[in-house]
C-alpha cells in the first residue's frame, strides 16, 4: 500500500443508488472505506435504504461531517436530533434518518459502511 493516497469527492470508485432519492458514492482510501451521500428532499432510511439493507433500523456506525442540508437522526431507543451543515457526529447501529427541509442533506462518512446501501 502507498504511504501517501489522494482521491477526489467528485470521482467514486462505485456510486450506490438508494431505491430512490439519492446515492453513496463510495471511495476506497488506504485500509478503509469513505462515502459521500447525497440525501434528496424526502430521503428517509427506512424508505430509501432498508429495502435495500434488510434490517429494520441502519446497522451501520457513522462517523460523518454534514456539507450541505439537514438531517433528522432517531436511534432506536428514542434519542433523537438534527445535524446542520458543519457538524461532526458519531451514530452508533440502530437508528433511522430523514432529510428535512427541500435542500439536498449531503454527507461525508469516515464510520464503518463498508456494506451500507449494498446490494447482495
Amino acid at each position: 500500500m502507498a504511504g501517501l493516497e489522494i482521491k477526489s469527492l467528485s470521482s467514486p470508485d462505485e456510486t450506490r443508488p438508494f431505491a430512490g432519492k439519492g446515492h453513496a458514492d463510495v471511495f476506497s482510501l488506504g485500509a478503509g472505506t469513505v462515502l459521500k451521500s447525497i440525501h434528496e428532499p424526502g430521503w428517509r432510511w427506512s424508505e430509501h435504504v432498508k429495502p435495500i439493507a434488510g434490517t429494520d433500523s441502519c446497522q451501520a456506525t457513522h462517523l460523518a461531517y454534514v456539507i450541505s442540508g439537514h438531517l433528522h437522526v432517531e436511534m432506536d431507543d428514542g434519542t433523537e436530533g438534527e445535524l446542520a451543515p458543519g457538524d461532526i457526529c458519531s451514530i452508533a447501529p440502530g437508528h433511522d434518518a430523514w432529510t428535512v427541509g427541500d435542500e439536498p442533506c449531503v454527507v461525508v462518512d469516515f464510520g464503518r459502511i463498508e456494506g451500507y446501501a449494498k446490494r447482495g
